[in-house]
């Protein structure tokens, strides 16, 4: 069978290198199904090679996310021991996404395994491919084409981070490559119907009335050409939920007929929290974020700002005009 990535057997001498040492599996801040699906597939992956490895997060598992564990090892920072670790990066676009704490504490990356357009090779090995889906994508052809192990909680780790960061295979990053590779977790063990079940039907009753108050607030910019939404502190108190059932709310946003790009404000006591999802990659909304010293990809960024959110509205609104006059004008 041909080869998904000419880059899997340079992936795989690097794994060869990591045995004998202790490595830690670091994701992003608030983590998503790709980020912990992709922990998750490394970690698992590097045990079975033989090697000491633990993921860890600077920020909790998001509930919806914990099934996806099993029996892998995770830990937060407090709990790392003092071990010489190397350390291995997934769906992290640059250094600092992993967290203050955790960058100050191991400034040096052994490999990083990404899909962001805006990575910026922060690492010793960087096995960054813009072109893929996910991190979960990336993985998955590597660990199939050097026959790494991947068991029935890696192929639905992997499938849960391909799921996620397609949208449901329903952004423009979905391919034949992209079904290809969940028909293989399939037949590794990965249960679709089970995925779906514990991402899309376990809603808890304040997540549905922060999405309310997240509906409500919309307001329509340019010819309804873009919706911004915003999230308060407030309302997590009121409807006592967390900043992590929010996630995916920005989808709504961009979901509206006529909409181009869906805006997701989240205002944490003069703290912006920010996402941008565009339906077209033409709108390179990880330069849009770049603007605010965010990042990501083409069609989903984000950005974090301190700034009250009246202050910063009338600065979003026109850094958006400016951004789509050179969308209009010059293309990228």
């Amino acid at each position: 069978m041909t080869n998904f990535l000419p880059e899997s057997a340079s992936f795989a001498k690097f794994i060869g290198t990591l045995k004998g040492s202790s490595v830690l599996v670091l994701g992003h801040r608030r983590p998503d199904g790709d980020c912990i699906g992709s922990q998750v597939a490394m970690t698992r992956m590097l045990r079975t090679q033989g090697i000491k490895a633990v993921a860890v997060n600077q920020d909790p598992v998001p509930r919806t996310l914990r099934k996806f564990l099993g029996d892998t090892p995770f830990s937060e920072p407090e709990g790392i021991g003092t071990d010489n670790y190397k350390i291995v990066t997934v769906d992290c676009a640059d250094h600092a996404r992993v967290g203050e704490e955790l960058k100050i504490r191991f400034p040096e990356v052994f490999l990083n395994v990404d899909h962001h357009v805006s990575n910026t090779q922060f690492a010793e090995h960087n096995f960054v491919l813009p072109d893929a889906s996910a991190t979960g994508e990336i993985l998955a052809k590597f660990f199939f084409d050097s026959e790494l192990g991947i068991d029935q909680i890696t192929a639905e780790a992997l499938y849960l981070g391909i799921c996620t960061d397609t949208g449901q295979f329903c952004y423009s990053g979905t391919n034949a490559a992209v079904f290809e590779v969940c028909r293989r977790l399939c037949l590794a063990g990965c249960n679709p119907s089970m995925v779906a079940h514990e991402l899309y039907e376990r809603e808890k009753p304040g997540r549905v009335q922060l999405l309310q108050k997240f509906l409500a607030s919309f307001k329509m910019e340019f010819n309804d050409r873009v919706c911004i939404g915003h999230v308060r502190e407030s309302f997590y108190r009121e409807t006592g939920t967390k900043p992590e059932d929010a996630e995916n709310f920005v989808d709504y946003a961009r979901s509206l007929e006529g909409v181009e790009i869906g805006v997701l404000v989240e205002d944490r006591c003069g703290k912006i929290k920010g996402s941008f999802r565009a339906k077209d990659k033409k709108y390179r909304v990880d330069l849009l974020a770049k603007k605010f010293e965010g990042g990501g990809h083409a069609c989903a960024a984000g950005f974090n700002v301190t700034i009250p959110l009246e202050e910063f509205y009338p600065d979003l609104v026109e850094e958006i005009g400016k951004h789509l006059e050179v969308v209009q004008k010059e293309g990228f």
